[in-house]
């Protein structure tokens, strides 16, 4: 996957007239998404069901190991532009990072403790991996709304939508193409049409053929039949999924 053409920023009214580069508006989307579904998914979990309790176990952990990359991302890349910008200016959130990774530590010691047990055991450790998740999640909403206020007014003040950019395209080249793949995964249903015909635009301009194929078998795999239709009219590709095929492989 080229990475340049990866994962747009959004852009977001600064001012009711001026619209700004959002660098952590797409991101955050897919990440509420991923913490929301996968908190409903533990709630959900049939403690009597093996692999119903694997399944849910598996997507705790690549919650967690996200996570984990995502603290990285922004402490490399989004951090050091804050400070260079404003002294200070990234301390509140560098150390809610800190207890977040602690957070995870634990998180992943729970999923241990309900994945060894059995019977009884097991629906106790479900349990409370469940509340320990539930706080981990609500502590991350209110963290991103604050990186998402506090942080993009300083950026915004700061540095113009070029150099912005520039700063994006650093951090999503850091990004391997497994792992670009599972941020896909969870970022393209959680879009707004409009931005995910964005996205895909320019993936489409930007990308070997091939490549841009399998993004959108994952979006046609990910989508609503209503909102996959949008993003193929959009896009002028076929909808239809039994054309499919066809079209990628005539491409």
């Amino acid at each position: 996957m080229d990475h340049t053409t990866a994962l747009r920023p959004a852009t977001c009214a600064a001012t009711p007239q001026v619209q700004r580069l959002d660098l952590y508006a797409g991101i955050h989307k897919a990440l509420r998404l991923f913490l929301t579904d996968t908190l409903v998914k533990v709630g959900q979990t049939d403690a009597a069901d093996a692999s119903h309790v694997r399944d849910t176990l598996a997507q705790v952990r690549s919650l967690l190991d996200n996570m984990r990359r995502h603290v990285q991302h922004e402490n490399d890349f989004m951090h050091p532009a804050l400070e260079q910008a404003q002294a200070g200016a990234s301390e509140q959130i560098a150390g809610e990072h800190r207890m977040h990774l602690d957070a995870i530590d634990e998180l992943q010691d729970l999923v241990g403790v309900a994945e060894a047990a059995d019977g009884e055991a097991r629906a106790a450790g479900i349990g409370r991996l469940y509340r320990a998740l539930a706080l981990f999640v609500a502590e991350n909403l209110e963290h991103m709304h604050y990186e998402e206020t506090e942080h993009n007014s300083v950026l915004w003040a700061h540095y113009t939508d070029a150099q912005l950019m520039e700063l994006h395209r650093a951090l999503v080249a850091s990004i391997s193409p497994d792992q670009m793949t599972q941020v896909l995964y969870w970022m393209l249903p959680s879009l707004a049409a409009h931005e995910r015909l964005a996205l895909l635009t320019e993936m489409q301009h930007g990308m070997p053929a091939p490549v841009f194929d399998a993004v959108l078998g994952l979006a046609r795999a990910r989508l609503s039949p209503t909102d996959w239709s949008k993003l193929a009219r959009g896009l002028g590709v076929p909808a239809a999924p039994q054309t499919w095929p066809e079209y990628a492989a005539a491409r």
